[in-house]
């Protein structure tokens, strides 16, 4: 089998080496790889002859040499900036190569419909990072939740606190038109698990959005999810704070505690073997959480402040994070 060549747009970003890490671990060959700013000296730790452009149009310039001369570029992964994703994957289809491209898909749920229009005309492919999906401990429960009567209904506590400083508000992850916010930045991952496992979106209900947590309810067809998420650092559990934790992660379902802290260090390169293989997750997939981040992000400011005065009337609908003010 000829080995596949990749191309990675993101370079200096977090999640850019687990896709360098899965590109190499699936036998492919990073040829070229851009980013704006040039703190990427990982890239020797997989690929040193990787082609690395700072420039969008080098970056665009070299790829098309290589397809004149006959080198075909396979797949584009796309680790940018979440309101950079719909355009990038939009360019890797256009070069003629299938497009991976991180969470979130694209902030707003009509982009998918117009990238798909776009996979239909260039018979290209774009796939997602939905890696949470192959998690042992949550594949587990979604058999599990499957094989239980229907009518069965779950309470679901979710909490996520992943403390940041003040550069974050200054990075394009501070700002909602780049990001879409805390729900989408950080939220995305855990809403798709929920629906996919619980089942679709039935009511939602925004308790609180600010630029540094978000807080809510939802009704699945199988749960009922109190949700609270921060990158306030205020916000932790004093428990956390005496130790010294940045970072608090919780599902509880019902009195039990649903423990998926460990077994990420593969789920990229889970993913990547799944599309070379045929099976990866497609841009369709991401529709209905996509969707769920985009009611949050633009649901009425007014319609929040009223939610927020029937906590005390609403508690079991409310984060407890929430009513106690933190």
């Amino acid at each position: 089998m000829a080995v596949k060549k990749f191309a990675l747009i993101g370079a200096s970003g977090y999640v850019a080496p687990r896709h360098m890490k899965a590109i190499k671990s699936v036998g492919g060959n990073l040829i070229a790889a851009l980013d704006p700013f040039d703190s990427v000296g990982i890239i020797d730790n997989y690929f040193p002859s990787a082609g690395f452009f700072v420039e969008f149009e080098r970056f665009d310039r070299h790829l098309e040499k290589l397809r004149r001369t006959g080198v075909q570029l396979d797949y584009l992964s796309v680790c940018s900036p979440n309101y950079l994703h719909d355009a990038h994957c939009r360019f890797g289809l256009r070069l003629g190569a299938d497009v991976i491209c991180e969470k979130p898909m694209v902030l707003n749920p009509w982009n998918i419909d117009a990238l798909q229009e776009m996979e239909n005309e260039t018979g290209g492919k774009i796939f997602n990072m939905l890696q949470l999906r192959l998690h042992p401990s949550i594949a587990q429960l979604k058999q599990r939740i499957e094989q239980e009567p229907s009518e069965v209904v779950h309470e679901i506590d979710l909490t996520y606190i992943t403390s940041r400083g003040k550069w974050y508000y200054t990075s394009w992850k501070g700002d909602v038109q780049k990001s879409g916010g805390i729900a989408t930045n950080i939220g995305i991952h855990f809403f798709d698990m929920l629906i996919w496992i619980f089942g679709d979106v039935k009511e939602n209900i925004i308790y609180t959005r600010s630029h540094d947590r978000a807080s809510g309810f939802l009704a699945l067809e199988k749960a009922r999810v109190k949700w609270f998420l921060s990158v306030n650092e205020e916000t932790l559990p004093q428990a956390a704070k005496t130790k010294g934790h940045r970072t608090f992660r919780r599902l509880r379902i019902g009195e039990e505690a649903f423990d998926f802290s460990t077994g990420f260090e593969n789920l990229h390169t889970e993913v990547y073997q799944r599309v070379l293989s045929g099976d990866g997750f497609r841009i369709g997939e991401t529709r209905k959480s996509i969707s769920l981040v985009h009611d949050i992000r633009h649901a009425k400011e007014q319609l929040i402040d009223e939610r927020a005065h029937e906590l005390a009337a609403l508690s079991k609908r409310s984060h407890p994070f929430l009513r106690k003010g933190k």
